[in-house]
């Protein structure tokens, strides 16, 4: 790998958290509305954003065979719907604090996970970058420990189960994506975000109208699923649907043709910082001195893992 490449899937994958940090903000803004209309209102954007773009891209979409589009499909599956509802769920269940919590350990669970299933680092190089990572996290959310301390429940107990969910499956997504895309280096990754989009379209469409069915038949009020701020809910799932869905996903599935997949897991915290920035900005307050210590352990952290896999890349003949 050289130091471009490695500098410029950084790059992506900054960008790609920067737009994901969006979604932690999503379920907070519309607390009205229930994960279900969350998850199917996103990705129902994506798919027809998708839908626009696979037009002009439909020479590249039909060299995918159908092996392909079945593993777009699971990856969407996996790594869309899954991921979102249980977090979005989580978040309504037990608030921000637990979430954000188990959601932030991602970018040592991701590294870890990936260095075991495919050896890029030896260990004793990549704990150096994990352990400043791991003390950052700590720190990042020491207030939100405290708040669980303070108001453990059973409602903290099902956020944390749904939470650790969402976790499983935002492991297992970056690694068989990052899989997929460097075995098919023909396939531009813009062209596989596209392909999961429109994998997305079935999924989303039968999860609206049995959302809007179920909803119907308890009596509750369903305008087509748009609920009570139609305007607010459908310009924000379009933006999150643009921007989260099509444009975070191609960053970062750019970022995993470019990097290790151990490295490319780490800096997931990119959205953990990103999240992070825009929740103090919601709430109109700025972050204390241990949340700014923290943030600057998981930069630290990512700076110390880039620079080790650029010498343990840069030795190899």
């Amino acid at each position: 790998m050289v130091g471009g490449n490695l500098w410029r899937g950084v790059a992506y994958a900054l960008l790609a958290g920067m737009i994901w940090g969006m979604v932690f903000v999503a379920p907070v803004l519309l607390p009205e509305y229930s994960p279900a209309s969350l998850v199917f209102g996103r990705y129902l954007a994506f798919a027809l954003v998708a839908l626009v773009l696979a037009w002009s891209d439909r020479a590249r979409l039909r060299q995918l065979t159908r092996a392909d589009w079945l593993r777009a499909l699971q990856l969407t599956l996996v790594g869309n719907f899954i991921y979102y509802l249980f977090l979005a769920s989580a978040i309504q269940t037990s608030g921000v604090p637990l979430a954000s919590v188990l959601i932030g350990t991602l970018p040592v669970v991701i590294a870890v996970t990936a260095n075991w299933h495919q050896r890029s680092l030896p260990w004793r190089q990549l704990l150096p970058s994990l352990a400043l990572m791991a003390c950052g996290i700590a720190l990042v959310n020491l207030a939100e420990w405290k708040l669980l301390s303070a108001g453990a429940g059973a409602g903290y107990l099902l956020g944390g189960a749904l939470a650790l969910v969402a976790v499983a499956a935002w492991t297992w997504y970056p690694i068989h994506n990052a899989a997929w895309l460097q075995a098919h280096p023909q396939h531009a990754p813009s062209t596989w975000t596209t392909a999961q989009g429109v994998a997305t379209l079935p999924l989303a469409v039968l999860g609206w109208v049995g959302m809007g069915l179920w909803q119907g038949a308890s009596g509750g009020d369903w305008v087509y699923g748009l609920g009570p701020r139609p305007g607010y809910y459908l310009g924000l799932m379009l933006a999150i649907g643009l921007l989260a869905s099509w444009v975070g996903t191609w960053a970062w599935s750019r970022a995993s043709t470019l990097l290790p997949t151990a490295l490319s897991g780490q800096l997931i915290v990119f959205e953990t910082v990103a999240a992070l920035c825009y929740g103090y900005l919601h709430r109109g307050e700025g972050p204390d001195a241990s949340a700014l210590l923290g943030i600057a352990l998981l930069v630290a952290g990512v700076m110390v893992g880039v620079r080790a896999f650029h010498r343990q890349h840069k030795n190899q003949p």
